[in-house]
């Protein structure tokens, strides 16, 4: 019998040690350490199982590619996330917050496939069969095609997987799935790496589409080792205000497709539904007779084109030093182009709090950003009104010049299909010949949009 040996892991990297310390040396968490058992026989997939013996290493040239097959899930959204369906034998992994939509998504998911004749079997590891279908029922997802297994133990769990051979395995959640060969409790590190190890020898051996649901901690971080991510075929990220009804879907990792796909969702007492133009969904509330401090900009997730709000409010500080807040834009780009407006215009915002705040609860990350958040800053200082039939499009350098962006024909194409007349763009941006129906005003330096896009 093999010796019994205690290990001390950290919850939070993965890190081990052979005996408890309060802080982890990896990645500086405080208590994150839990002692764990190991013993007996080692678990894991092993190396024959995978690959049959002797196998030769192959020359490129001699490597034959596999067809990739993809299973429509029947929501274009979540399609378009995962780059066209889903693809079979994969791993695919979907967190994010507590009641964000995760098992509603795929539990609509589910009765699409079944509805297209898939067998797809749905491990719960928290809720009991009646509850699972009570949603189901709420949702209007109904199908002899749809298995519900309540269950935690990974053994029994691959067992049925083994022998029913669906299209598509849910298991929800990935932490509340524990295997007996380690010994320590469901959720540690060890037993979602050896779980999710398991899990993806069952779906390459043997062609299983295998969707997982993880938790995120309070950081916002998916809870578990960071090799969980790395196994994986693709990780989806769940965002949203749990105070709003809109959900983004947003890839951020994928195998089979593009990395920064983004999918919209509403929402309701039926579940999710899709939202098919999100830029008008964006842009319900805003009011043709805008005050100062409203623009509109054309981001870009992914592929898709986006026009989103940004607001700015700029106020005298009553305070020593003056605020900078920003919601839904990195904190650390506001400041940068404060520093340029007072440095290139000279615009003074020693004594001044600053806002900025993007409508709808959509992160921008992409510098492309930069002018809308400028200009929406410069109005409310001088206390003027944007052109509201104007878009904006453009990063900001340093010296004040404005840069070019990426797909600028799909983003000039969007404005023009949510009827704007105007779009102010980089002036290194090449146009197509194609583009009408809308005027496109090309700038040097962020003085030069000013002058542009200040309505008369």
């Amino acid at each position: 019998m093999a010796k019994v040996k205690s290990k001390y892991v950290c919850q939070n990297c993965g890190y081990e040690t052979a005996g408890y310390l309060g802080k982890c040396p990896e990645c500086g968490t405080w208590g994150s350490f839990v002692e764990e058992v190991s013993g007996g026989s080692p678990g894991g997939i092993k190396q024959e199982d995978l690959l049959p013996d002797n196998t030769p290493p192959l020359r490129l040239s001699e490597i034959k590619m596999d067809t990739e097959i993809r299973v429509s899930t029947g929501i274009s959204e979540f399609d378009r996330v995962l780059g066209g369906g889903i693809v079979q034998g994969s791993l695919v992994l979907i967190a994010g917050d507590p009641g964000i939509g995760k098992s509603t998504i795929l539990l609509q998911t589910s009765g699409e496939l079944c509805r297209q004749g898939k067998n797809v079997l749905y491990i719960s590891a928290e809720e009991s069969s009646s509850q699972i279908k009570l949603r189901a029922e709420r949702l209007g997802v109904q199908s002899d095609n749809l298995y519900i297994y309540p269950q935690t133990n990974f053994e029994l769990i691959k067992k049925h997987i083994l022998e029913m051979r669906p299209d598509l395995v849910i298991v929800d959640s990935i932490q509340a799935i524990y295997t007996s060969m380690i010994q320590s409790s469901a959720g540690s590190v060890s037993q979602i790496r050896e779980c999710c190890n398991e899990l993806m020898g069952v779906a390459k051996t043997n062609n299983i589409s295998v969707i997982v649901i993880g938790h995120v901690t309070k950081e916002g971080n998916i809870a578990g080792p960071k090799v969980l991510e790395h196994m994986v075929d693709a990780v989806i990220q769940f965002e949203g205000d749990k105070y709003k009804t809109y959900r983004i879907l947003r890839s951020i990792k994928n195998r089979f497709g593009n990395t920064s796909e983004v999918g919209i969702f509403e929402m309701g007492a039926k579940g999710l539904s899709e939202v098919i133009n999100p830029s008008e969904l964006f842009l319900k509330e805003y009011n043709q007779t805008q005050t100062p401090g409203s623009t509109i900009i054309v981001t870009s997730e992914g592929t898709r084109p986006l026009l989103v709000e940004i607001q700015a409010l700029v106020g005298t500080t009553p305070y020593p030093a003056p605020r900078r807040v920003s919601n839904g834009v990195d904190l650390s780009r506001v400041l940068q182009i404060l520093a340029v407006l007072e440095k290139r215009i000279g615009l003074n915002l020693s004594k001044q709090d600053v806002y900025v705040n993007v409508i709808g609860g959509i992160d921008v990350s992409e510098p492309a950003a930069d002018l809308g958040i400028a200009l929406a800053i410069i109005t409310c200082v001088r206390d003027v009104v944007f052109d509201s039939h104007t878009a904006i499009v453009g990063e900001i350098g340093l010296s004040g010049e404005i840069r070019a962006v990426n797909h600028i024909d799909k983003r000039i194409n969007e404005a023009q299909k949510l009827g704007f007349k105007k779009i102010i763009i980089p002036y290194s941006n090449e146009v197509s010949e194609d583009i009408k129906g809308i005027e496109v005003i090309k700038v040097k330096k962020i003085v030069d949009a000013i002058f542009k896009a200040v309505s008369k």
